[in-house]
């Protein structure tokens, strides 16, 4: 039987309009309405497949998302993770190529970034540091962003890491649509996190040691030093049964401080941060913790620091208690890492139990998709200065 021409045109207006209807509905709920960490509210596309990181170690925590490819959805980032952190960057690329392939964009926050470019790349969403709100305000980026449909979406590991590592997993597992994946984090992060500060408070105010934090070790020789005051590392050392040296000397999130005034306090334990920045700076004698670190060149390291002018008659480096460990703890999700060697060092009777080592072992083997090599952390025994 022939279907006259009127017929034909019928159905296929039909056809057309049904699935207008059929799609409509799931076209709507691809816009969802989020609270960033800044507190704003943002209409936000549901699973975006162009986002451009404001800073290039966002990847720690997008890995643990999009296990299968953690740079399918980034449509550009800065490069700090090459410069500060080229192990890791080199441990991803081993492992998808295609990484190198994604353009820099510099900071956002500054007169480097093309805004344009971004915009042109036809990016969903931008995501941006909580402790670059103000700059990102004055600059007037976010508007700028908006009015072209790209959301700006803030997250923290940095700032307030302990309150807001979670909040920042929800959050991100929301917008690319992995609830699932930030779920079993974040009961994992909580498990970890809890194994220490849960034993806490059966320490003694008195018995909680003096720690001085001395940021970034050794990146420029010549000058000491900086340490954090009472967040991030500072706060870990306190939640690990510690007393943060740098929560009296600031308010403030880190400082400078003098020699003469470590000489003079002589904090109990000294742990010190380090990464592989020889690269961006090859005078560094920081040690260069990281995915291709070894012990040999960790101990040669650790003890040219402790070796420094002065710093071989201070009691830490007398008793055994100097240390260093990854600096990149400081602005990821697996902080709860640090905190567990920082409880081993503090009063390893009590956290006798506690294995960091297989913490960092078990976060690569449940949820990332690199396999753990090199060096992290370490100490300098009490014999090599003496």
């Amino acid at each position: 039987m022939q279907i006259s021409s009127q017929l034909r045109n019928f159905f296929s207006t039909l056809t057309v309009l049904t699935l207008m209807v059929a799609v409509a509905p799931s076209a709507q709920a691809e816009t969802i309405a989020v609270t960033d960490i800044a507190g704003r509210t943002v209409m936000v596309k549901k699973d975006p497949q162009k986002v451009v990181l404001g800073e290039g170690r966002m990847i720690y925590s997008i890995a643990l998302l999009d296990k299968d490819d953690p740079f399918k959805r980034i449509a550009g980032w800065k490069d700090d993770m090459k410069k500060y952190d080229p192990g890791a960057y080199r441990k991803y690329l081993k492992a998808f190529p295609h990484a190198d392939k994604i353009p820099s964009f510099g900071s956002p926050y500054s007169d480097e970034w093309n805004i344009e470019a971004v915009i042109a790349l036809g990016t969903e969403v931008v995501l941006m540091n909580l402790g670059n709100l103000m700059k990102a305000q004055e600059s007037g980026i976010i508007e700028k962003l908006e009015k072209a449909g790209v959301a700006t979406i803030f997250i923290d590991f940095r700032q307030d890491p302990t309150a807001n590592t979670i909040p920042t997993m929800q959050l991100l597992g929301r917008i690319f649509d992995k609830r699932d994946e930030a779920d079993s984090f974040s009961d994992f992060y909580v498990a970890q996190m809890k194994s220490i500060y849960s034993r806490v408070d059966r320490i003694p105010v008195d018995e909680r040691p003096v720690v001085f934090i001395e940021r970034a070790a050794g990146y420029n020789p010549d000058k000491c030093c900086s340490t954090f005051g009472a967040t991030n590392l500072g706060r870990l050392v306190d939640l690990a049964g510690g007393r943060n040296w740098g929560s009296a000397k600031t308010p403030g999130f880190t400082a400078k401080v003098s020699l003469e005034a470590i000489f003079a306090d002589d904090p109990e334990i000294i742990i010190g941060t380090g990464a592989n920045w020889a690269e961006a700076n090859p005078a560094t004698v920081a040690v260069l913790f990281g995915y291709e670190a070894d012990e040999k060149m960790v101990q040669e390291r650790l003890g040219a620091l402790a070796n420094r002018p002065g710093w071989p008659e201070l009691s830490a480096v007398k008793n055994g208690d100097f240390h260093s460990i990854y600096h990149q703890f400081y602005n990821s999700p697996y902080h709860f890492v640090a905190m567990q060697a920082f409880a081993k060092w503090l009063h390893p009777e009590l956290f006798d139990d506690i294995d960091p080592t297989a913490t960092w072992e078990e976060l690569h083997d449940r949820f990332l998709p690199i396999d753990v090599s090199g060096v992290f952390w370490g100490s300098l025994p009490a014999s090599s200065n003496q």
